[in-house]
C-alpha cells in the first residue's frame, strides 16, 4: 500500500512582496568605497569579492586568537613524539588577483588628513573677545565678568591653544585684526600659535 504525500497547503499571502523580497536576498548592498567599488563584480558574493581583493568580511576568522587547550594539547604532542618546535611547517600563501585594492586602502588610510574640528561659535567669541581685551594675561582672563563657568586660567589656556591650532579659524580673526596679511598654510600657523603660547 502506497504511502500518500501529505502536500502543505499553499497559501498565497497578500502581504509579502516576492519580487522585492528576491531582490533583497540576491542583493549584495551598497558599495560606499570608490576603490572598492570599481573593482567590485556584482555577479560574485560578497564575501568572494572581498576575498579576490585581499580583504575580510570576519576579521575574527582571519585572525584567530590561539585557544589555551588546543596550545597544550600541541604542546605535549611535541614532547611526547619528540618534535622539534624550530621545524617550520610550509604553508603556501596566495595571492589575491585584485591585490591592488587592498594596497590602495592601505595608501588611502595612512594619507594624512584635514583637520575638520571646529570651535562652536559662540566659544570663539568668548576666545576673541578674551584675547582682544587681555592678550595672553591668563590670570586676568580668570578674573573676567564673563566668565560664567568660573573656568581655571590653565582650562582658558587651553581653549586658546585650541583655538590657535585651528586654522581656518584663528587665520580669521588675524586677518580681522590686521595681524596677517597673506593666508598661511596650516604648519605655519601652528608654528606661530605655538610661539605666541609660548610667549606667557
Amino acid at each position: 500500500m502506497k504511502v500518500k504525500k501529505q502536500h502543505r497547503k499553499k497559501k498565497y499571502l497578500h502581504k509579502l512582496n516576492r519580487r522585492r523580497m528576491n531582490r533583497k536576498q540576491k542583493s549584495t548592498g551598497n558599495v560606499q568605497c570608490s576603490i572598492v567599488k570599481e573593482a567590485w563584480n556584482n555577479k560574485k558574493t560578497s564575501a568572494r569579492n572581498l576575498r579576490e581583493m585581499g580583504l575580510v568580511s570576519d576579521p575574527n576568522k582571519t585572525i584567530k586568537i590561539p585557544n589555551f587547550k588546543q596550545t597544550q594539547i600541541q604542546r605535549a604532542k611535541q614532547m611526547v613524539n619528540q618534535i622539534d618546535s624550530d621545524e617550520e611547517v610550509e604553508t603556501v600563501v596566495r595571492l589575491p588577483p585584485k591585490k591592488e585594492v587592498a594596497e590602495k586602502l592601505e595608501k588611502q588610510a595612512k594619507a594624512p588628513r584635514k583637520r575638520m574640528f571646529m570651535l562652536p561659535k559662540g566659544q570663539v567669541e568668548f576666545i576673541t573677545y578674551l584675547l582682544d581685551k587681555y592678550g595672553n594675561d591668563y590670570k586676568a582672563m580668570e578674573r573676567d565678568k564673563k566668565n560664567y563657568y568660573q573656568e581655571t586660567w590653565k582650562q582658558l589656556r587651553s581653549k586658546i591653544k585650541t583655538f590657535m591650532g585651528i586654522p581656518a579659524q584663528y587665520s580669521v580673526y588675524l586677518q580681522e585684526r590686521g595681524m596677517l596679511d597673506k593666508e598661511l598654510d596650516e604648519d605655519e600657523l601652528k608654528k606661530q600659535a605655538i610661539a605666541l603660547a609660548m610667549d606667557d
